[in-house]
């Protein structure tokens, strides 16, 4: 009898485990620029880690959703034209667009996080300088470029969440590292201000929420802090940043792994408060 008891267990677990095995996997995928892949610098150049806001916010998530793997298509250095044309990162679909349709049509996707602009508008600020005919060129390649990818990407998975990203502003650290340097931080963040309402609307407009980094990272925030004689906002850019370090990690754009875990965190509040509205809204919750 104990004998047979034991065989029923073993078949139970085994038809459970097989089960288990069969269930397609589902995936949370990360788009869009450097931030997505986690890059940071090292003596070698910027490089992809683990550590960026994509694997946080995944280490969040997974606990949620039983099973959930990550898969990253960033691209460091993608802009909105090269994201929907391809030309700087390897995809066997042409671009990371395409790449990104192919994986919403062949996969079980519960979430998709997309950052993507930054790189429109960086190489037009620098510490020594803005160059405005290049901002304003930007913004119109960011106002018509956007719209053709978030459509795209609505077409692919028009059930799967979409949670979007404005900027910080990496050169408000300008402040301590040129001469002129408060007034280029000043501007920067004007730049910066104008830049994000252009995501704002463009992203809302699908209907698709926007994790306010640039209020996490405190970026209009100029209270003065004693300890250290600067600016809230100069300090924190430069605590989660590499814009302060030494070569040959910085100046460097990039978040550090805190700052990617501040990012991870405006996401999971903003899907936070997308939950709640849904359930609001519906009576049901959204699972993501």
């Amino acid at each position: 009898m104990r004998f047979r008891l034991i065989v029923c267990v073993l078949m139970v677990l085994t038809c459970a485990v097989i089960a288990h095995a069969d269930m397609p996997a589902t995936y949370y995928l990360a788009l869009g620029d450097s931030l997505a892949i986690g890059v940071q610098p090292s003596v070698h150049g910027d490089v992809a880690t683990n550590q960026g806001y994509a694997n946080d916010l995944f280490a969040v998530m997974k606990a949620r959703i039983p099973g959930l793997q990550l898969a990253k298509l960033g691209c460091s250095g993608e802009t909105t034209f090269t994201m929907i044309h391809g030309g700087i990162c390897s995809y066997e679909q042409g671009s990371q667009l395409a790449a990104a349709v192919s994986f919403l049509k062949t996969h079980s996707v519960a979430l998709v996080t997309l950052d993507i602009g930054g790189d429109d508008i960086d190489h037009c600020i620098s510490t020594s300088g803005i160059d405005s005919a290049c901002v304003e060129g930007a913004f119109k390649a960011v106002s018509s470029n956007l719209p053709q990818i978030l459509a795209v990407l609505r077409n692919a998975g028009p059930n799967t969440p979409i949670v979007a990203m404005n900027y910080y502003d990496p050169f408000l650290a300008a402040w301590i590292l040129t001469a002129n340097g408060r007034t280029l931080a000043k501007v920067s963040l004007d730049v910066t201000l104008t830049f994000n309402r252009i995501l704002e609307n463009l992203y809302r407009s699908f209907s698709i929420p926007v994790s306010d980094v640039a209020h996490a990272y405190r970026i209009t925030d100029f209270t003065h802090v004693p300890l250290a004689d600067l600016p809230l906002n100069v300090v924190l850019t430069l605590s989660w940043t590499w814009m302060g370090a030494p070569p040959p990690f910085g100046p460097d754009i990039h978040p550090n792994a805190v700052g990617y875990a501040v990012i991870a965190g405006a996401f999971a509040e903003e899907i936070s408060i997308s939950n709640q509205q849904f359930r609001l809204k519906t009576g049901t919750d959204k699972q993501f």
